[in-house]
């Protein structure tokens, strides 16, 4: 079975725009899940098993250009940085957050089985 995370994207009058992701990072505790960071600006938090997205931070300055959890999984860094994907312009300085990360943002929620019996 195949599955595509449709992770950075909108929908502007009536017109699916898709963000480019820029930045993976796997969190180092919870096994099946992963931080995107795309050109929207946004990092999302996905539990990959489940295939669903357990957070969304909020809006960073510009593109995220990297991502990394800590080696225990309680700090993100996410380095914000214009890729020029809409050409040049201007744009808000690069600078790079350090965030704390709760634990429901990351742990993977269990898997529920249907019932066989229903």
């Amino acid at each position: 079975m195949e599955y595509a995370f449709k992770c950075h994207r909108k929908t502007e009058a009536g017109r699916d725009i898709v963000y480019p992701v820029n930045s993976i990072a796997f969190h180092p505790i919870y096994g099946g899940t992963f931080a995107t960071g795309g050109c929207d600006g946004f990092v999302n938090i996905w539990d990959g098993n489940n295939k669903k997205r357990l957070y969304q931070y909020s809006k960073y300055p510009t593109s995220i250009s990297a991502l990394s959890f800590s080696r225990d999984g309680q700090l993100l860094a996410v380095a914000s940085s214009y890729t020029f994907e809409e050409g040049e312009k201007s744009y808000e300085p690069e600078a790079i957050f350090v965030r704390n990360v709760n634990e429901i943002e990351v742990k993977p929620k269990p898997k529920v089985y249907p019932n066989p019996a229903a």
